[in-house]
């Protein structure tokens, strides 16, 4: 991988090209250097696949990119979960990370070109920002399934695919071996081997970090001084009424907030009235000598720092759970009879109803063309739906087009269930999941309800999987941002404790190993031990919620349900091919309307029938029953001759019946005279004509029939023409 700067978009504050193979990457950042009033970070990177830089044009009407893929909004989030946490608190310039795709050469990964590229352009910039980072994607090789796994660092795409391993994972990491994020699909990968990918991922972090130290080292600008959100209420000696504030609201709430985060009979409606409260009855005490906002910001940092200490104090949470103890759990299935597969999975206040549609082939998801050449995926016969209303949170907001949050949970809930789904399954499944109440880790709850719908579906899944979320709190020493003195690791996260927390790690898998997992730190890295130590806890836990799930249900379903589809392999002998396919497809059109089974011919020439029933099946069976046999064909005789009659003159030839009731087959122009025919009406023939044939049996492929007009003259003499030609 090179990484080079200063040959284009010199206006911009940073901007730097990554290049792995023939895959090059422009990434340029921005950053306003008057603070907004916003009280986080505005932060924005988009990610585009430009059709040109794989050689391409757009397959769309207007021939340009439009709206951003789902493939491009998941790379614009990694990106941006990788560089959020280095930027330091209280920076709120509006800033904008734009990643160019240059040139693809469909085996390089650009998603880690983009992030090494936006570190280095966010380094060679004056933005503040504590960086760089390296990122790298890792691979495991086996040459048996059974056998030691060998580490592979940014693997192409074909060496994912030949991979035996299936581990597909990003590690992105700062100096001193500190990770910022992880996010990693696999193919059910032992942990020991999800450990030391992750070491070895973070461990070539440090080269590529190196490399960008060194070019900011050369080329980089000063870093501009950190200047706080400008209000209405700026004035000198701010930092001295800053902590008057801290100081009086501390005073007035502590206890208050104590008792609430004390009180576990508390549910999330409860302890937020609770809480809302006492912040209200803060700003009704303090209103005349303190400005709101400086009461809610302080109320905020006091609020979260208790909620951390209490943590650390006695090893308890605000629910009154120890630190490594799970929620309770409720699981049902087959809710409703008419979905072919159906499950609610209730952990504490978080609520997901999962559901299954099983379709035929033809649904399966397509994929644009520049996603086809980055990921190798033309298309997807498994997928993952994920939904999260409003209402899930009691509040009220417009419904519309997926947001970019919403498909980042659905995707991750997808990687946690695509490696338990056979890959040989002859239905399209599309599994959809709605939050219905949500107090923390809806996506791991989704893989927990879709993994038990898909077994109430029959899906023959490998194993049952199930999905928790990890959190953290620490300390650190001092006012040294660096050294971590002391944490806590937090199992199975509540909303709460991941917007007070410093990690949300979500991991999922079967009780033989993982399937996905995701990280994202709000604080400058995390330490390998704590990563480790994350691991361990998340597996333990995973493997209790798989437990309680098989109280439900332990093993896909062996009946079929009266709903279930059916795909089958229709056996049809070749002259009768013609009868069940009818004249232009009609009789195929007939079938899906009024029994919506589809036929399908496949590249050898057989058939196979898709129906969304049992009952539509046999419905359909009854009908190609009729149409193959609704008349008893004669035998013909292979050499025979027969009289046939012209029902249809084409420029290619002429369409002909043997006896009543047949299909029309076609007497090709080459078999019509000795010499060369150009037309059929060159001959005279008309619709209404008799002429002898001889038969020559049917073609043992497509099953017409193969008949001659011109063995039956004598040699050619001349070439026969329509009037006109010349």
């Amino acid at each position: 991988m090179t990484i080079s700067t200063g040959k284009y978009a010199r206006f911009a504050d940073g901007c730097a090209v990554a290049t792995i193979g023939d895959t090059s990457v422009m990434v340029t950042a921005v950053s306003k250097t008057k603070p907004s009033t916003s009280s986080f970070l505005p932060l924005t990177v988009d990610y585009r696949q430009k059709a040109a830089a794989a050689g391409r044009i757009p397959t769309n009407f207007l021939r340009r990119e439009m709206g951003p893929s789902e493939r491009e909004i998941l790379t614009s989030r990694l990106i941006d979960r990788s560089l959020r946490p280095l930027f330091p608190q209280g920076f709120c310039c509006e800033t904008q990370i734009m990643c160019n795709l240059l040139a693809v050469d469909g085996s390089n990964d650009p998603a880690i070109a983009s992030i090494n590229a936006a570190s280095a352009a966010l380094a060679l910039s004056d933005v503040p920002w504590n960086g760089p980072i390296g990122a790298v994607r890792v691979g495991l090789a086996r040459e048996k399934l059974d056998g030691p796994a060998e580490v592979i660092i940014n693997p192409t795409r074909r060496e994912i695919a030949q991979s035996k391993s299936g581990l597909d994972l990003v590690v992105a990491a700062t100096k001193q071996n500190l990770v910022v994020m992880l996010e990693g699909s696999a193919d059910i990968v032992a942990q020991q081997d999800l450990l030391k990918a992750i070491k070895t991922g973070v461990r070539e972090c440090q080269t590529v970090i190196n490399s960008i130290q060194q070019l900011q080292k050369t080329y980089g600008r000063s870093k501009r001084e950190l200047s706080l959100p400008v209000t209405s209420e700026s004035q000198e000696g701010k930092e001295e009424e800053s902590t008057d504030v801290l100081t009086s609201v501390k005073s007035e709430v502590e206890s208050k907030l104590r008792a609430i985060f004390r009180e576990f009979s508390h549910d999330k409606l409860s302890r937020d009235e609770a809480i809302f409260a006492v912040r209200n009855e803060l700003l009704e005490a303090l209103q005349e000598k303190f400005s709101a906002a400086d009461l809610n910001d302080s109320f905020n940092k006091v609020s979260r720092e208790l909620f951390r200490s209490m943590i650390f104090e006695d090893n308890l949470r605000c629910d009154g759970r120890q630190l490594d103890q799970l929620r309770n759990i409720s699981c049902e299935v087959d809710l409703y009879k008419p979905l072919h597969g159906s499950a609610l999975f209730q952990r504490g206040q978080t609520q997901v109803f999962c559901t299954v549609a099983l379709d035929s082939p033809d649904s399966a998801l397509r994929m644009d063309p520049v996603s086809i050449l980055t990921s190798g995926l033309k298309a997807k016969n498994f997928f993952l739906h994920y939904e999260f209303p409003p209402y899930a949170v009691k509040e009220i907001g417009r419904s519309g087009p997926i947001g970019r949050r919403e498909l980042g949970h659905g995707a991750l809930a997808e990687k946690g269930l695509r490696a338990i789904v056979p890959n040989d399954f002859p239905f399209t499944i599309r599994l959809t999941s709605e939050v219905l109440e949500s107090n923390g880790s809806s996506s791991m709850a989704s893989i927990c309800g879709g993994s038990l719908a898909l077994m109430d579906a029959g899906v023959p899944v490998s194993s049952p999987a199930a999905g928790v979320a990890m959190g953290l709190v620490t300390r650190y020493q001092g006012n040294d941002s660096k050294h971590i003195e002391d944490y806590r690791i937090l199992t199975d996260i509540l909303g709460i404790e991941d917007y007070m927390g410093d990690m949300d790690f979500k991991f999922a898998g079967t009780k033989k190993g993982v399937t996905a997992i995701q990280v994202d730190v709000k604080i400058p890295g995390l330490p390998l031990k704590i990563v480790m130590e994350t691991v361990q806890k998340a597996t333990d836990a995973k493997s209790k919620i798989i437990d309680i799930m098989s109280e439900a249900l332990r093993e896909p379903r062996k009946e079929r349900k009266s709903n279930w589809p059916v795909s089958e392999n229709l056996v049809i002998n070749p002259e009768k091919r013609s009868k069940l396919i009818g004249v232009g497809g009609s009789n195929l059109k007939k079938l899906m309307a009024e029994t919506g089974a589809q036929v399908n011919q496949l590249e050898d020439g057989s058939f196979t029938i898709f129906a969304p029933n049992v009952d539509a099946r046999n419905e359909a069976q009854e009908m190609i029953d009729t149409w193959l046999t609704s008349e008893k064909e004669p035998v013909l005789e292979f050499g025979a001759v027969y009289s046939a009659k012209i029902v249809e003159v084409r420029e290619i030839g002429v369409m002909v019946t043997l006896y009543p009731g047949m299909m029309p087959a076609l007497l090709h122009n080459s078999q019509l005279d000795q010499r060369k025919v150009n037309h059929p009406e060159a001959l005279g023939l008309a619709v209404g004509q008799d002429i002898k044939v001889k038969y020559f049996g049917r073609d043992p492929v497509s099953g017409l029939m193969r008949l001659s007009r011109k063995v039956l003259q004598g040699p050619a003499t001349a070439v026969v023409r329509t009037i006109g030609d010349h």
